[in-house]
């Protein structure tokens, strides 16, 4: 806890100490045989704890305190775990920043000056800056692999479900298009495997039905067999920066010289996927249900840019997504995106388009027979008040909870003065203001931490944890052997 202190003193990344960790260690014993007994752990904000809030770093959820723990708190303290802290996260959670209006802004543990992340973006702070070992996030678009890519940790997004998500608190429950997940970041791959061995358990599955009784497969999370890996260095909608490009092509080598096969792989109609399946789902309701949470307060800053279009009304989003079609098509796309759906039928149309494109995905997947996916991951962290101007970004992470696969962000490398120097000759995919910002975002990034993405299929968590465990040994061996 003190060590806790001291970081957050430094990155503002706690919202609360749980003091019942205090009365947990009283009765510790009675938990010997838990996997994770004695271990403390970081929780993310929004995940019940009795006795405390999960604010989701809206004023409407203030005292509020949760009257019974969530079932992934519950079963962490089954297996001796001692959930010891809680940590910050955006205002309504929908953001890759880290601020709010009660706690204020976390920085990265790496520059003060640049964003951590988010949404689990205190997790991602505390843990790199060492006040944690081991904490739990959640992910809709990318909300444990992107704090845990700017903050130089690991993370990983299971499938939705997997994990039970029973007490866990949102500002757009009820949305079905885009799942999110309860994940796991730590310092290494191992502990991810571990923890979720811990919370993969009989409790979890007795505790809420509706979580596939499918326990940890440590057979295939050992598995040394050579693996069948896809590749994609850029989805053709988001331009990786030069450092993520970098980081991706040194990895792709590794794998190929450590004797697995690379198969290269295209996602169909991401532009598509991105504006009809991924806004428009998670904006079904125009933003109606985030910003009724925002009520009563005002707006971070770090949000303003994010939600000033939700709050037009609907005719003028629709005329200036005409207007600009044919000068920003990317822009006229995510205007005509944040109208949301007119009607039942066309949201369970929306529905279908999405089970359709999960298929179709699948059905490219198999024809390559592919053990698993390498992609880039974003990155390095941002400067402050870009996140909510660059949503765009967001198909590199979005489309893997779309999809409901397993996605996990491992740190590979950091940035060079030469990846900082290309910088200047970077274009994007459509060259647009968009991309023009992003470079803005990403500029004075050297040394900073930067990640790649691993992928599976739906339910293949281990198979996921074992392509990052791959990497990460694969990195670390060749540091080792260019020191020597």
């Amino acid at each position: 806890m003190e060590k806790a202190l001291q970081v957050n003193d430094k990155l503002n990344c706690n919202t609360e100490m749980l003091m019942g960790a205090v009365e947990q260690l009283k009765n510790i014993d009675t938990h010997k045989n838990g996997l994770l007994y004695g271990v403390p752990i970081s929780i993310k904000d929004n995940l019940g704890y009795t006795g405390h809030d999960s604010t989701c770093g809206v004023l409407c959820k203030l005292d509020q305190p949760a009257v019974m723990d969530s079932v992934v708190v519950a079963v962490l303290k089954r297996q001796g775990a001692i959930p010891f802290v809680k940590t910050n996260v955006p205002q309504g959670l929908l953001s890759y920043d880290c601020s709010n209006p009660i706690y204020g802004q976390t920085k990265n543990p790496f520059n003060l000056q640049k964003t951590c992340g988010g949404s689990s973006g205190g997790e991602g702070a505390l843990i790199g800056g060492g006040g944690s070992i081991l904490g739990l996030g959640t992910d809709i678009a990318g909300s444990v692999r992107i704090p845990a890519a700017f903050c130089g940790i690991c993370g990983l997004k299971p499938t939705s479900n997997r994990i039970s998500l029973r007490g866990a608190s949102s500002c757009a429950r009820g949305q079905k298009s885009v799942l999110s997940s309860i994940g796991p970041m730590a310092r290494d791959v191992e502990s991810l495997a571990f923890f979720m061995q811990a919370l993969l358990c009989e409790d979890m599955f007795t505790l809420d039905p509706t979580v596939p009784p499918i326990p940890f497969n440590r057979k295939v999370y050992e598995s040394s067999e050579p693996l069948r890996i896809g590749y994609f260095e850029t989805d053709d909608y988001f331009q990786p920066s030069p450092s993520m490009v970098r980081a991706f092509r040194e990895t792709k080598d590794l794998l190929e010289k450590a004797g697995h096969t690379l198969v290269p792989f295209k996602f169909p109609r991401v532009f598509n996927a991105v504006h009809d399946m991924i806004v428009k789902g998670i904006l079904a309701d125009e933003g109606a249900t985030l910003l009724k949470h925002m009520e009563g307060g005002h707006i971070d800053p770090t949000l303003r840019a994010q939600i000033k279009p939700y709050r037009l009304p609907k005719f003028v989003k629709t005329f200036l997504s005409v207007i600009l079609k044919p000068i920003f098509p990317r822009m006229s796309a995510a205007l005509n995106s944040v109208c949301g759906v007119r009607s039942i039928s066309e949201l369970w149309e929306q529905h279908a388009k999405v089970e359709d494109y999960i298929h179709e995905v699948v059905a490219d997947w198999r024809r390559l027979n592919l053990d698993v996916l390498l992609c880039p991951m974003l990155g390095p962290a941002y400067n402050f008040f870009f996140c909510g101007k660059l949503t765009s970004v967001l198909s590199n992470t979005g489309l893997f909870n779309l999809l409901n696969f397993p996605a996990g962000a491992v740190t590979v490398s950091t940035v060079t003065e030469e990846d900082e120097a290309q910088l200047k000759q970077y274009k994007g995919c459509f060259g647009d203001m968009l991309d023009k910002l992003f470079v803005k975002a990403v500029e004075g990034g050297v040394g900073l931490p930067v990640a790649v993405q691993c992928v599976s299929l739906p339910w293949q968590d281990e198979m996921c944890l074992r392509f990052m465990r791959e990497v990460e040994q694969l990195t670390a061996n060749n540091k080792h052997t260019r020191r020597h």
